[in-house]
């Protein structure tokens, strides 16, 4: 280690030369018949002489593995996060993740706004150019005055309502409730009078007698 980096570095590379030139005499003596030493020799360990992943071929021997840029490429990468289960991911899913909070931040219902008007812009503007064509055209027609007042002829009074009548030329309405006549008010009138003045004069024994009466008489 004490003999500097660029020395460390030069005899690295000339073991890593040395290994390369006994590698092709072991494939040179193969061919000529001899024994495989690649497969039968001696082996290589790691503690004399490492690789670098991704790197096949060139290994680092004793202090060149702590050579600055190498140390790093030696540094094992850190193992990737466990990951999460199905449960422990539902528990951060909320309201939220569901997009029912969206409009609490108060950015997307003015944009929401700013489009509607637009589109009713756009939709009114398209109205008009389409009248305008049909002006040019000739071919629009007076729009005709609804009157929800009005009344069919075949319409029907199956409810009870009676059909008032004015002078020639007044319109009809039809009343879906009995409207009493003149003649059944006064009646009705008569009869609270009478009524009236019975409880207010009549006694107590008198108003029996007749409550008894009438319930013999089945009135």
């Amino acid at each position: 280690a004490g003999l500097g980096e660029f020395r460390i570095r030069d005899l690295n590379d000339e073991i890593n030369k040395l290994l390369r030139e006994k590698g092709h005499w072991e494939f040179r003596i193969r061919e000529l018949g001899g024994p495989d030493y690649a497969r039968i020799g001696p082996k290589m360990l790691d503690h004399e002489g490492k690789e670098v992943p991704g790197n096949r071929g060139y290994k680092y021997f004793g202090a060149a593995k702590d050579l600055p840029g190498v140390r790093e490429l030696f540094e094992k990468e850190p193992l990737p996060p466990p990951r999460k289960t199905r449960a422990e991911l539902m528990k951060s899913i909320d309201a939220e993740y569901y997009g029912y909070r969206d409009e609490e931040d108060g950015i997307l219902e003015p944009l929401e706004q700013e489009h509607e008007k637009k589109i009713i812009a756009e939709a009114v503007e398209k109205w008009k150019m389409e009248r305008e064509a049909r002006l040019a055209r000739g071919e629009e027609e007076e729009e005709e005055e609804v009157n929800i007042y009005a009344v069919n002829d075949d319409e029907s009074d199956e409810e009870g309502g009676k059909e008032k009548e004015g002078e020639e030329g007044e319109q009809k309405f039809i009343a879906h409730v009995p409207v009493p006549s003149q003649q059944e008010i006064e009646e009705a009138l008569v009869r609270r009078k009478k009524m009236e003045l019975l409880q207010k004069y009549a006694s107590e024994t008198l108003m029996a007698q007749s409550e008894e009466a009438k319930r013999l008489l089945g009135l």
